[in-house]
């Protein structure tokens, strides 16, 4: 399976580049939902994200993710 390096941005992984299973059109999913496990004051939940297009420094199209909620 093939992965690509995406961007995050807002939320907890703000400014983190974490690599993003392709799905079979060859582009990153439209959603992505990062499991927060449960802690001892507070239960588990989900950080939302959604893929955003934009032009990178070399003018080519590319995705990165914007946080929606948690």
């Amino acid at each position: 399976m093939r992965h690509a390096q995406t961007q995050f941005v807002g939320g907890p992984l703000d400014g983190k580049v974490l690599p993003v299973a392709l799905t079979m059109a060859e582009q990153v999913p439209k959603r992505y939902k990062v499991p927060v496990p449960a802690t001892a004051d507070r239960p588990g939940y989900e950080l939302v994200y959604e893929r955003e297009e934009f032009t990178g420094a070399d003018k080519r199209r590319r995705w990165r993710y914007v946080y929606v909620s948690s």
